[in-house]
């Protein structure tokens, strides 16, 4: 917060408290006189000043609110005489947290992961860590959506064993799909689309499939493969079957051959101890089996 913000918070509240209290004070004081002179309906108006439970109450809480902004920060950049903050509080919290089950993690990290996988309480572990860093993308049921794979098949673009998934959550993982649509154009890219859907076996146009051959043959082969098997090395998806990431249409492939596809699989190793990624891999592992 800048220096003028800063100074403008403070004044403002130091000013609004300084109000009230003067509003206070000021309606303690009457006419003298029994009414003030409103009068409805046969009703009168009585001037009494406010009463001491109420304007004491009122008080109290000027005075709890100074005391409060003396200790918790609420006057600009002032952090107040208790450093509090939310951060610190919070990572305290998460340090508790970890310390209360650190030995657990530790207990199943030295465990062989086709054994986890066998654990009942390892698979629980694992499934809550999996809640809490990965159903944002891949889903709670770890069934993905459009553009996040689903972890529950037999498709796995970089490899589903122990050591690929590891190095899949510890160095994260980026796939490039280069557009192809300015070199192709419009037409080449329905060819090509047709093709990939005759090499998944899908309804498609037998003579731009044939039209399009080639034009994979060129572009495509260096990473899915001629059979369009794909490739785990270079993370390219296998195209033979009806597993597909963003859609299986002619304008949902089109769509992909003419604008590419940049998917990003964030690294963990800075948020996860080595303890938590093989539990988590496991966990991973036992999705699909």
């Amino acid at each position: 917060m800048s220096a003028g913000w800063h100074w403008f918070v403070i004044l403002g509240t130091i000013l609004s408290l300084a109000a009230m209290g003067w509003l206070l004070v000021s309606n303690r004081t009457t006419s003298g006189e029994e009414t003030t002179g409103h009068e409805w309906d046969g009703i009168q108006e009585l001037d009494n000043p406010l009463p001491m439970w109420w304007v004491g109450m009122f008080v109290v809480s000027i005075v709890f609110t100074l005391i409060y902004l003396a200790y918790y920060p609420g006057l600009g950049n002032f952090d107040g005489a208790g450093a509090w903050s939310s951060e610190d509080q919070h990572q305290a919290e998460v340090d508790a947290h970890e310390a209360r089950f650190a030995p657990l993690y530790a207990e199943l990290g030295a465990i062989d992961s086709d054994a986890l996988m066998g654990d009942r309480r390892a698979m629980q572990v694992g499934r809550r860590l999996f809640i809490n860093h990965c159903s944002t993308c891949h889903g709670v049921n770890a069934n993905g959506s459009f553009g996040f794979p689903n972890l529950t098949d037999e498709e796995w673009i970089w490899g589903g064993d122990y050591n690929a998934i590891r190095t899949t959550l510890v160095q994260g993982r980026v796939a490039q799909m280069p557009a192809w649509g300015p070199a192709l154009g419009e037409e080449g890219v329905t060819n090509v689309a047709n093709y990939v859907r005759k090499l998944a076996g899908l309804d498609h146009d037998a003579e731009a499939a044939a039209a399009g051959m080639q034009s994979y043959n060129t572009i495509c082969i260096a990473c899915h493969t001629p059979e369009g098997k794909g490739n785990p090395l270079l993370g390219s998806p296998d195209l033979d079957n009806d597993i597909w990431l963003y859609g299986s249409s002619v304008e949902e492939i089109s769509f992909t051959i003419t604008h590419g596809r940049q998917g990003n699989m964030p690294a963990q190793a800075d948020i996860l101890t080595d303890d938590k990624i093989h539990i988590l891999t496991s966990y991973v592992r036992s999705l699909s089996q």
